[in-house]
């Protein structure tokens, strides 16, 4: 008994220093592509401004492409940069 509870703590130890693999969701971009190559984890692709954009990179690949769930939206006011440019007619 002492022996398995000590194989549980051993193992239980190695997991935890082993460095973690974090989900890639960046709330800046509104979709995201769900990419799933042999050997290696499942992942997000979060870099497509458009979902045509996102499609076309998934494209003949096997990956889909789906809304980000962590989207911000638009973070900077549109006033910020209105004075930075001349409208012309």
């Amino acid at each position: 008994m002492r022996s398995l509870a000590l194989a549980i703590l051993a193992i239980v130890a190695v997991a935890a220093t082993a460095p973690a693999r974090a989900q890639r969701y960046d709330p800046d971009f509104p979709f995201c592509m769900h990419v799933v190559e042999r050997r290696s984890l499942p992942r997000e692709d979060c870099t497509y401004y458009t979902m045509a954009q996102c499609r076309a990179s998934a494209s003949g690949l096997g990956y889909s492409c789906d809304p980000n769930p962590y989207f911000v939206g638009a973070t900077a006011s549109p006033r910020r940069y209105h004075k930075r440019h001349r409208h012309v007619n």
